[in-house]
């Protein structure tokens, strides 16, 4: 089929069912929705009720035997359970080696360097919550200047400073310092600033947070579609994530609400290409947290958009619900998980009913693009097959 737009919406952190390996990564029994709904006394989500969302693994209060739309599963190739990572292989780019993590903090050699390079000394170095750490040294950071340093489960190197005593452009410089210190073997997926505001026992982060990420190291759908002359529209954090490689605009909002707003004024333009989009507070909101009624509203709040929206497509549209990785909030964790995620297609005059079954890898999505928009076929990956009825 020939397709003129794709709106590729990823619900960050939405996971359906822990992955064969995922007890290599420590998350046995991890099922983001699946676990969530028990622990919510059942989920109201009409819409993606009816798109198939039931099938995809046990969510209380959501049939199995609906119909159902366009709807699969997808299977992640890459080691890992990141951001960068999952958004990377959709984008046809596979991981042969994770990014590295530091469970015990980074290296004195590469400290060292950041402290010599940012003129500011360092607290923390150690993987932390963000909330937390900035509570237990943020009185130290503002009576010193030193930088709050830290990491978590993922592939991160964090920075955290009182924009009162750190402005944002000071802030963003430190991690362009820190970027070009971590590469190699020690190429982190992101270094990312996390500004905040505040009184000792009441700081709070404030949305000056910004992604330095690795470059991608091999080519990418996005860049394919661009060649063509074609519109790559990123939305929230999708220009950190692929460095802003492959992109022709792009509109980085901060929550949910913003980005789900912003897709509704795209869908009513009339462009040729792909608007690729994240929502990220399922994840840095809700996720990390464990807030499970938090992440639910979240939840209620897309299917309600979808609702609204998915009757606004028009020919030669297709709308994906996706996701980029697990972050279950419901186990004693407080990190990503490795998991199945969701693959939802919408679009008008599509056959429903239609299973995808489980895709052996996130990059299907890139082939997909590729045979929906007539270009030459990706490498990795199998283009995803939709019927339309005329």
């Amino acid at each position: 089929m020939s397709v003129k737009r794709v709106f590729l919406i990823i619900l960050d952190g939405v996971g359906v069912g822990e992955l064969p390996d995922a007890h290599v990564y420590g998350d046995q029994g991890s099922n983001t929705l699946g676990n969530l709904s028990k622990e919510v006394g059942g989920m109201d989500l009409p819409f993606l009720e009816q798109a198939g969302l039931g099938k995809l693994t046990n969510i209380q209060g959501l049939a199995a035997d609906i119909s159902g739309g366009v709807f699969g599963k997808m299977l992640e190739v890459s080691p890992g359970k990141d951001t960068t990572t999952g958004h990377w292989e959709m984008a046809g780019l596979i991981l042969p080696k994770p990014f590295p993590v530091y469970p015990n903090g980074f290296p004195e050699d590469l400290i060292s360097r950041f402290i010599a390079e940012t003129g500011r000394g360092f607290l923390g170095n150690k993987p932390a919550s963000g909330t937390a750490i900035i509570d237990e040294y943020g009185s130290e950071h503002l009576k010193t200047g030193s930088l709050i340093v830290y990491t978590s489960a993922d592939s991160v190197f964090q920075i955290a400073a009182h924009e009162e005593m750190v402005t944002l452009e000071e802030l963003y410089r430190d991690c362009e310092i820190a970027r070009r210190i971590f590469q190699g073997e020690h190429g982190v997926g992101r270094v990312i600033a996390r500004p905040f505001l505040g009184k000792p026992g009441s700081f709070y982060r404030t949305a000056g947070r910004k992604d330095f990420s690795l470059k991608p190291f091999g080519p990418i759908v996005l860049d394919r579609i661009k060649d063509a002359g074609m519109t790559v529209f990123g939305v929230g954090k999708i220009e950190d994530i692929f460095a802003r490689q492959g992109l022709t605009d792009s509109n980085h909002t901060h929550k949910n609400s913003e980005a789900l707003a912003f897709i509704s004024e795209l869908i009513s333009k009339d462009f040729q290409g792909l608007v690729f989009a994240n929502c990220v507070d399922f994840d840095m909101v809700y996720g990390h947290r464990n807030d499970t009624e938090g992440f639910y509203r979240a939840l209620k709040e897309v299917d309600h958009w979808l609702e609204k929206n998915v009757p606004k497509l028009r020919e030669g549209d297709l709308l994906i619900i996706t996701a980029d990785h697990g972050c279950d909030p419901t186990t004693a964790s407080t990190d990503h998980s490795r998991e199945y995620v969701p693959l939802l297609i919408f679009g008008p005059g599509l056959s429903p009913g239609v299973d995808l079954g489980v895709r052996k890898t996130f990059a299907d999505i890139a082939a997909s693009l590729c045979n929906w928009f007539n270009l030459e076929p990706w490498p990795l990956g199998e283009a995803i097959q939709l019927t339309v009825n005329r």
